[in-house]
């Protein structure tokens, strides 16, 4: 591969995701004069805007799409190169792109995201969402649909349960609550019922919802109705690529083939057993699974013994670090969940490679306030982290592990209420050595706060609670809050006065 190289660069970033894409705008800032390529598949790069430093650590971004010109006009020592990674060969320092061509570099930075964990592949009922390729593909499918099934427990699934109009909605959780990624049972519970209430007026481009449930029998499901009486026109980008952002809905029209309300039934603790085709399942020697009335072209066996019929299935069971075509002929170290293994300057076990975002698995000795998780958040972070490091090396400077790694910190929404996350915001890997503090006001807010030896150590809050930078503060000085006890979320009290 080596002596067919058609030009090497000082810097070679494969990947138009957000990582990608701010590993190449710090470069850039830091060294302006290298030689700079982006390698990515889609016509259109991922662009962080109307960036806003919350806190210390909490920020807030939308992100974009933007053709990959308005990159190359604003950083003159870039060449966007708009292929697919066929091969890398570490050794000889290059890479063959799907279209033949091959391009030498000095320092390489892979930042090639993930591809969804599809319960099935090659199922052409079973659709899962991760790019604006797959969320159109969905967009034109539910058009049609009278009722899907969707499968997980993540971002994507809250969010799309959440919007989906004109159209019956199965949604099968692994888990005894909605969330779990994100939250806890209580934060689950608290945004339930506050489903039930008529939403505020959003801003013109959105839509409004109003939700009845019914209370779930012991070992049942549980079902929402909704009322929908504001429409929103528009349509969705249309190039594939990297991940799709928290508002990934915005702009595409979810709406079924059913006309007036739309019901949510949740079924908890199970999983997918089988999926059969309507064929399959006359043929099948479990006649138990009986479809109801009415023929579906698919129908979803769960491990809870239950078989539903739907047009499609959603799988949005989460993703897998996009590792594939970088390791064949390499050594490279891989994590236990298939990630790139990085150490704290981001560097693989490579030599001059690199690597950030979803497709790379910090194995460095974290901070005992933070972890990882496959977040938009992240993948900035750590693009920015590693643009830095690859300049720091070239230049021979010296450079510590960033301030971000200090404290896990996620800015999100769900349901329309701001939602932060702090820490160990779930208690992660504390055993039962801590406890928790909990605030609830119905429809308004949620606070929970983890306690470890008397000091804080994580925080959810859903609402306009206002606590995040104080929160952020006792988690990072570690304060004894032991004199303080429940006082410490006592709404009368003004703890912001306590301790800025």
């Amino acid at each position: 591969m080596a002596d067919r190289k058609e030009k090497t660069f000082r810097f070679v970033i494969v990947g138009g995701g957000i990582a990608g894409v701010t590993c190449v705008e710090q470069l850039s800032s830091q060294i302006p004069s290298a030689d700079l390529a982006l390698i990515t598949a889609g016509p259109h790069i991922k662009a962080v805007t109307n960036y806003k430093q919350v806190s210390k650590t909490l920020e807030e971004f939308d992100v974009e799409e933007q053709p990959s010109s308005v990159l190359e006009e604003k950083f003159p020592n870039l060449t966007v190169i708009h292929s697919a990674v066929k091969s890398l060969d570490t050794q000889s320092h290059s890479l063959e792109t799907t279209d033949g061509r091959v391009f030498g570099y000095e320092k390489l930075c892979i930042c090639g995201g993930g591809r969804p964990k599809l319960l099935t592949q090659d199922n052409p009922y079973v659709l899962g969402i991760r790019d604006t390729d797959s969320a159109q593909e969905f967009q034109k499918r539910l058009s049609k649909a009278k009722r899907i099934i969707v499968v997980g427990n993540g971002g994507i699934a809250l969010e799309l349960v959440y919007e989906v109009d004109g159209c019956e909605v199965i949604w099968a959780v692994k888990d005894k609550a909605i969330g779990n990624t994100f939250f806890d049972a209580g934060a689950a519970q608290f945004l339930i019922p506050s489903l039930e209430a008529d939403k505020p007026e959003r801003a013109a481009l959105c839509k409004r919802t109003r939700y009845t449930t019914e209370e779930p029998a012991p070992g049942g499901s549980q079902t929402f109705t909704a009322d929908r009486n504001a429409r929103r026109q528009g349509t969705g980008p249309t190039e594939a690529g990297s991940a799709l952002g928290p508002d990934w809905h915005e702009g595409i029209v979810l709406r079924g083939a059913e006309q007036g309300t739309r019901r949510v039934s949740l079924e908890y603790q199970c999983e997918v057993e089988q999926i059969f085709t309507s064929e399959e399942l006359l043929k099948s020697p479990q006649q138990t699974l009986r479809p109801e009335n009415g023929s579906w072209p698919v129908y979803v066996q769960l491990t809870n013994g239950k078989t539903f019929g739907c047009d499609f299935v959603v799988s949005a069971t989460g993703v897998v670090p996009n590792t594939e075509p970088f390791l064949h002929g390499n050594n490279f170290a891989l994590a236990d969940d298939g990630g790139l293994q990085v150490d704290d300057h981001m560097m693989t076990s490579e030599p001059d490679v690199y690597a950030a975002g979803d497709v790379c698995t910090a194995c460095w000795e974290h901070s005992p306030m933070w972890q990882q998780m496959r977040l938009w958040t992240q993948a900035r972070q750590m693009g920015w982290y590693t643009g830095r490091c690859m300049a720091a090396h070239v230049l021979s400077e010296p450079i510590e592990l960033d301030f971000c790694f200090e404290l896990f910190s996620h800015i999100t929404k769900f349901f329309n209420y701001k939602v932060v996350l702090l820490g160990k915001f779930n208690g992660q890997g504390l055993g039962l050595d801590y406890e928790l503090l909990i605030r609830c006001t119905k429809g308004q807010e949620y606070v929970k706060v983890v306690l470890s030896g008397g000091r804080m150590v994580g925080a959810v809050l859903i609402g306009d609670t206002d606590l995040e930078e104080t929160f952020e503060n006792l988690i990072l000085n570690q304060m004894d809050l032991t004199r303080y006890g429940e006082e410490l979320l006592n709404p009368n009290i003004d703890i912001e006065d306590y301790f800025d």
